[in-house]
C-alpha cells in the first residue's frame, strides 16, 4: 500500500535528524582534515580552508654564506623562501617591526650596504659588498598565497613515536578480555533472571537497575583499596591487568545484565517449553537455543564495552599506572602531546589513530546494534 504523503511533522523529524547527524559528522570530518594538512597551514587557516590557497605570514632564513657567489664585486647569496612549495609572495620584509614593508621585486636596504630583494615566485637574492659566511643568516619575512599542502608525515610522527606499539598491545590486553569477561558472566545471569523462576528474582533485577546509575568515579578509590588489600593478602601485583578487568567487568556488568536480560524475555516461549519437552537442560537450552539467538544482543554490548575500555585513561592509569610498559595508547597519546602541545597536526593524528580500533568494531558489527538494543524494549518475561 502506497503511503501518502509526508505530514509537516515528518518532514520536522527529517529534518532536525539531518542536522544533528551533520552536527556530529562535522568534527569528525574536520578532524580527519587536519590530521593530513601541513602544520604550518594548520596554524594559520581553519579546516574548511583545506582546498583553497591561503594567505601566510612566514618567514625563512638565508643560510649564512652558503653557495654565496661573487658577481660584480658584491657577494651574493640567492634561494626561494617557498623552498619548492608552490605559492606566490605578495609581500616581504627583513624584520619583524616590518613584515611586509616591501612588494615583490623591490630593494630593500639592510645594515652595511646589503641589499635584499624577493621575486613574486620566492626567489630571492641577498647582496652585499662583505661576505655573509661569518654572519648569521638574514631572516626574511614574507606573506604568501600558499596552495593546499596535504601530508601523512603526522601520522608518521605519531606512529613511529616511541612506545606506541607496546601501547597499542597494552590496549588491546585490557580492551579484548574487558569486553569478553562481562558478556561470559551476563549472558548466564541474564538467562538466569529471563526464563529461571526464583525467590527473590525481581529484587535482583531491580539492583541491577539501580546499579546503572551508579558512577565510575565514586566508587573507583575504594575499588583500588580493597583491590590492593587482597592483592597484598594474596600476593597479586597491585598494577596487574588483573585488578583493571575485574573492574571494568564490575561496572560493565549491569548494562549487560539489563540488556541481555530484556532481550533474553522476548524470545519465544514455545521455543524452551519444546526444548524441556524433549528432555533439555536449562544449561542445554542456553547454550543451543538462547546464546545463538542472542547475538544481536551481545554485539551491542560488545561494542559499547569494547568502546568503553579502548577509550578509557582514568581506569588504566589508576590501576596500570603511567610506568611505560603498562600505559595503554590513550595514554601514550597523552604524553605525546604534552611534549608536542603547540602541534594540532599532532593532536588531529593521534586521535585518528586512538579511533580506528573502535570504528573498525563498530562498522563491522554495526547492523546488530539497533536489533539488540530495540529488541524485548516492548516486551518482557
Amino acid at each position: 500500500m502506497a503511503s501518502g504523503p509526508k505530514t509537516p511533522l515528518a518532514w520536522a523529524v527529517h529534518l532536525s535528524v539531518v542536522v544533528f547527524v551533520l552536527l556530529w559528522t562535522l568534527p569528525t570530518a574536520g578532524l580527519l582534515v587536519s590530521s593530513f594538512r601541513d602544520k604550518d597551514q594548520i596554524a594559520v587557516s581553519g579546516w574548511w580552508t583545506a582546498l583553497s590557497s591561503a594567505s601566510q605570514n612566514l618567514v625563512a632564513r638565508a643560510p649564512a654564506g652558503d653557495g654565496e657567489e661573487m658577481v660584480d664585486g658584491r657577494f651574493v647569496l640567492s634561494g626561494n623562501v617557498l623552498d619548492g612549495a608552490a605559492g606566490n609572495v605578495s609581500a616581504f620584509g627583513f624584520s619583524s617591526r616590518g613584515p611586509a614593508a616591501f612588494e615583490p621585486g623591490a630593494v630593500a636596504d639592510l645594515r652595511g650596504g646589503a641589499t635584499l630583494t624577493v621575486a613574486e615566485d620566492g626567489s630571492y637574492t641577498l647582496s652585499g659588498p662583505e661576505s655573509f659566511k661569518d654572519k648569521r643568516g638574514q631572516r626574511i619575512f614574507y606573506t604568501a598565497e600558499v596552495s593546499p599542502r596535504f601530508t601523512l608525515e603526522n601520522y608518521g610522527n605519531v606512529l613511529t613515536a616511541a612506545g606506541i606499539g607496546r601501547s597499542f598491545l597494552n590496549s588491546m590486553t585490557v580492551a579484548v578480555p574487558a569486553t569478553v569477561i562481562p558478556i561470559l558472566i551476563a549472558a548466564f545471569a541474564a538467562y538466569a533472571l529471563a526464563w529461571m523462576p526464583f525467590p527473590g528474582r525481581s529484587l535482583l533485577i531491580a539492583a541491577v537497575v539501580g546499579l546503572l546509575v551508579v558512577p565510575l568515579q565514586m566508587a573507583l578509590i575504594p575499588l583500588l583499596t580493597i583491590y590492593n588489600n587482597v592483592g597484598q593478602t594474596f600476593g597479586i601485583d597491585p598494577k596487574s591487568y588483573v585488578g583493571i578487568w575485574l573492574v571494568h567487568t564490575g561496572f560493565g556488568l549491569p548494562l549487560a545484565i539489563y540488556l541481555l536480560r530484556n532481550y533474553m524475555a522476548g524470545l519465544p516461549r514455545e521455543v524452551m517449553e519444546s526444548a524441556r519437552v524433549d528432555g533439555a537442560t536449562d544449561f542445554q537450552i542456553f547454550t543451543k537455543i538462547v546464546l545463538p539467538l542472542s547475538f544481536p544482543a551481545l554485539a551491542s554490548f560488545a561494542i559499547f564495552q569494547f568502546l568503553w575500555t579502548w577509550n578509557d585513561l582514568l581506569v588504566a592509569l589508576v590501576f596500570l599506572g603511567p610506568t611505560d610498559d603498562k600505559l595503554v595508547l590513550t595514554g601514550r597519546l597523552v604524553n605525546l602531546l604534552g611534549s608536542r602541545g603547540g602541534d594540532w597536526e599532532i593532536l588531529a593524528a593521534s586521535a585518528f589513530v586512538s579511533i580506528a580500533v573502535p570504528l573498525l568494531v563498530f562498522f563491522a558489527m554495526q547492523k546488530y546494534l539497533v536489533r539488540g538494543l530495540l529488541a524485548g524494549s516492548v516486551k518482557g518475561g
